[in-house]
């Protein structure tokens, strides 16, 4: 067995900003927008909020520490939970993982005869009063003083997984986790962030209850200044790590994670919609969502003709698939992108590739189909093995191809593959990360004792027959060329695959490097050496130290940057893989 690289990898990375405090505690909270209202000629709170917050628990506070204020909850002025169901349902579908995106707004789910009666009610009071919950600004109209509290979205799947959590405009927390994620995905997340959006700028306070019985209320100043110091040097997002059916033993050693889990399938490193950023400031680390970076400040972090292209939407996603002593993913298929835009109202779709962290000396992935194959015995052999829950042998159909560390195998869409047993993935990808069509999941429950759902029927409209074993040997498997080198440095090109948005180089270096982010954001990952520190040739950032396994991002606003081997890997060679979007590669696309 191959050594497993150990690293000091950073759970908990923060952007620091400076000069700016947080007032922690619901005391010195209520306390503080109490104040700040009756400051005001009309003494008005508003707080709105994304799905998450436990908004039962600021009611509680706000009365208990404020008995003399008047609340309106605004769940009240929403539609019936019976015709929001409704209006939702055509997005939301019966599939157990697939919804369709759509263009509903805040305003759809709420009631304009009782919201109007609210604002009448309002406007009759002369006391303090705070309206509380999702919408809220709609109500006040930017009177008075306007608090956001904001959840990332992996917190709220968590509190999904605890029955915490209900669907906007339901009172569904019991249900399934998978019905509460998809509408969520499709539907509420969507909504919440157009509303959010619209009235960014309009916040006078931001309200952060991940620890719930800790607030922390910061000023929308600090908040921008947080957002406004990421844009100007690298910066990574808090990882998240998941277990799963297959997953592995890898990332609890390398990354440090705490027992408990039976294993960590998947490390979410890089999925800004679903990853947190930490401010720290002064008195206080504060958590809100990424998300809000991209939203606030698309171009300055994606780059023109990236946000151009792709509106306020992150296009890159680094994660983590580890299989050590663990078992094979499903086998699986993405759809095309036209497939993708008329089922799912998505886009693009999740191209991808794998590049091997670690492997073992048996490790295979599976990928393209092998010469035999005929594609009506192949799904056949698959919708039996589904219908009847026995095995499939997909040795018999598909190519299997032995890896070693380093290795980069290339995944449009379209081609079935699998990463198989005792090896770790860093999965490069476009972001629409939920459509993933799985043919065979070895005979295994999910760890909820359930079976993971099965695409059989939209997974064979994917497969292309022809990607078999000439084509996969000549087009997606470590299809490297070296750009440039010199004393101590290279420079290579591994891919993804001719014209597609998202270009990868590996640089291997005992020296410094020179880069630049040619107008487009870079996400890099140190995958070979202990450590690396990235650096501006013109003191424009602070020096930022990168560990072993980390992903870091480089806003295209920062332009020039460099790395080179630092600390315990000072002098020693050392690797970095880089994903950025290749500008002159987007007119091949019509992404929006």
């Amino acid at each position: 067995m191959k050594q497993i690289q150990t690293s000091n990898y950073e759970k908990a990375p923060f952007i620091a900003v400076q000069h700016e405090h947080a007032i922690v505690g619901w005391s010195g909270v209520i306390e503080k927008l109490v104040q700040s209202a009756g400051q005001q000629e009309v003494k008005l709170v508003t707080i709105d909020c994304y799905q998450g917050v436990d908004l039962d628990a600021v009611i509680q506070h706000v009365r208990q520490l404020a008995p003399q204020v008047v609340i309106h909850d605004t769940r009240l002025i929403f539609f019936t939970e019976a015709a929001i169901g409704e209006m939702v349902e055509p997005f939301v579908t019966d599939h157990p993982v697939f919804g369709k995106m759509n263009d509903l707004t805040i305003q759809n789910f709420i009631d304009s005869e009782k919201l109007k009666a609210l604002q009448n009610t309002l406007s009759t009071h002369t006391g303090i009063q705070f309206v509380i919950g999702p919408a809220a600004a709609l109500v006040t109209r930017n009177t008075g003083i306007t608090v956001y509290a904001d959840m990332a979205r992996w917190e709220i799947q968590l509190r999904f997984r605890k029955k915490l959590v209900s669907n906007l405009g339901a009172n569904n927390a019991t249900a399934p986790f998978a019905y509460l994620y998809r509408r969520s995905f499709f539907v509420d997340w969507r909504v919440l962030d157009k509303h959010k959006v619209d009235i960014f700028d309009t916040v006078n306070y931001w309200l952060d209850t991940t620890v719930t019985a800790e607030p922390k209320l910061v000023s929308h100043q600090a908040i921008q200044s947080g957002l406004q110091q990421a844009l100007k040097q690298p910066f990574r997002v808090v990882p998240f790590f998941d277990p799963g059916p297959w997953g592995g033993q890898w990332l609890k050693e390398v990354c440090d994670l705490p027992d408990g889990p039976p294993n960590y399938a998947w490390a979410f490193d890089c999925v800004p919609e679903e990853n947190s950023l930490l401010l720290k400031l002064e008195n206080a680390t504060v958590e809100i969502p990424s998300i809000n970076l991209v939203h606030e400040y698309p171009e300055a972090l994606l780059g023109k003709k990236v946000y151009d292209a792709f509106g306020a939407s992150f296009p890159i996603r680094f994660d983590f698939l580890d299989t050590m002593d663990g078992g094979n993913l499903s086998l699986q298929v993405h759809p095309l992108k036209e497939y993708i835009r008329e089922h799912f109202g998505m886009p693009f779709t999740q191209d991808e590739s794998y590049y091997m962290m670690e492997v073992r000396d048996n490790a295979i992935v599976y990928l393209g189909l092998k010469d035999e194959t005929d594609p009506k015995e192949m799904i056949d052999a698959l919708e039996s093995a589904y219908e009847n829950a026995t095995a499939f042998d997909a040795d018999k159909y598909v190519a299997k191809w032995p890896v070693n560390k380093h290795d980069h195998f290339l995944i449009p869409s379209g081609t079935i593959h699998c990463s198989g047993t005792d090896s770790v993935v860093l999965e490069i990808s476009a972001t629409p990360y939920i459509f993933t069509f799985k043919l065979y999941d070895w005979e295994r429950m999910g760890l909820d004792g359930k079976p993971r759902p099965i695409s059989i029927d939209h997974g064979k409209k994917a497969i292309q027959w022809n990607r078999r074993i000439q084509y996969t040997k000549d087009h997606l498997i470590n299809q490297f060329v070296t750009l440039n080198e010199g004393e101590g440095w290279k420079e290579e090109r591994t891919g993804l695959y001719d014209n597609f948005f998202i270009e990868t180089r590996r640089y291997w270096m005992n020296t410094i490097t020179h880069h630049n982010t040619n107008g487009s954001v870079n996400v890099l990952n140190l995958v070979e050496g202990e450590e690396a520190i990235v650096e501006s040739p013109h003191n424009a950032f602070e020096p930022y130290i990168i560990h072993y396994a980390e992903t870091f991002i480089v806003p295209a606003s920062v332009g020039d940057y460099t790395i080179r081997p630092y600390g315990k890997s000072e002098h020693q060679q050392i690797a970095v893989l880089k994903a950025f979007i290749n500008t002159d590669h987007l007119k091949y696309f019509n992404l929006k």
